[in-house]
């Protein structure tokens, strides 16, 4: 039987405005799909005009400007209708997504669907949950004890995967989903037994743990900065909290 490692993945992956999942727009996203490793990757893209200015920051991590945008990008509307849909279509062919640091882009698809369609990432879904894989949270989890950063670009060092132009969504998406493979074959011995329905279901718990971890450091070191336990969707903060 064919590992799921091994078999079809998908993978999305969003640029934005910042980093702020309840205020920051989307300016770009894909999604790739591959049926099996070293196939053929097909790739969906989307380019956004925010409605909103890209502060000069975020342009410098993703090269795409105000005036590009606006230009060649789309509205906000219709597009993140378009990708909901691509993204339940994925849960559908029962295909698990790969999203690095899902909270932050899953979250932010759903409060743009909130504010532009009066909807949300569920009801796309429409009771056929998302099967996610978080590289960040499977390899946090299983390396546990090994030293330094865990962005993208770490773990395709770690991984031995090529990524060709960071921070553009394609290339984004298509390293993390390769990111999966690898770890995949990496920790075998811990992984093969296990559906990728029952990873999602851990990835949960696991990154509940890697939060307060990180909450106890921060308190320690006398900061006040919170971290949100949930994955791989925030739940919406309440009109009368925000």
């Amino acid at each position: 039987m064919t590992c799921w490692y091994e078999g079809p993945l998908a993978a999305f992956d969003t640029e934005t405005t910042g980093v702020d999942v309840e205020e920051d727009r989307i300016v770009s996203a894909a999604l790739v799909v591959q049926d099996a490793p070293g196939g053929r990757v097909r790739a969906t893209r989307w380019l956004v005009n925010p409605g909103i200015p890209v502060p000069p920051e975020a342009t410098d991590i993703h090269g795409l400007t105000d005036d590009h945008l606006q230009r060649n990008g789309r509205w906000p509307a219709p597009v993140v209708e378009e990708i909901a849909r691509s993204l339940a279509e994925q849960s559908i062919a029962r295909r698990p997504l790969v999203v690095m640091n899902a909270p932050f882009d899953l979250t932010l698809l759903d409060r743009e669907l909130r504010r532009h369609r009066a909807s949300s990432l569920a009801r796309y879904l429409d009771s056929r949950p998302l099967c996610v894989l978080d590289p960040r949270v499977l390899d946090k989890h299983l390396d546990r004890y090994r030293k330094g950063r865990r962005t993208l670009t770490d773990l395709c060092a770690q991984y031995e995967v090529e990524l060709d132009g960071a921070h553009d969504a394609v290339a984004d998406a298509t390293a993390s989903l390769e990111v999966v493979r690898a770890l995949g074959r990496r920790f075998a011995t811990r992984l093969e037994r296990l559906s990728p329905a029952e990873l999602h279901t851990l990835q949960a718990v696991w990154h509940a743990a890697q939060a307060r971890g990180l909450q106890a450091w921060f308190a320690r070191n006398g900061s006040e900065e919170a971290v949100n336990p949930a994955w791989p969707l925030r739940p919406e903060i309440p009109a009368a909290a925000a």
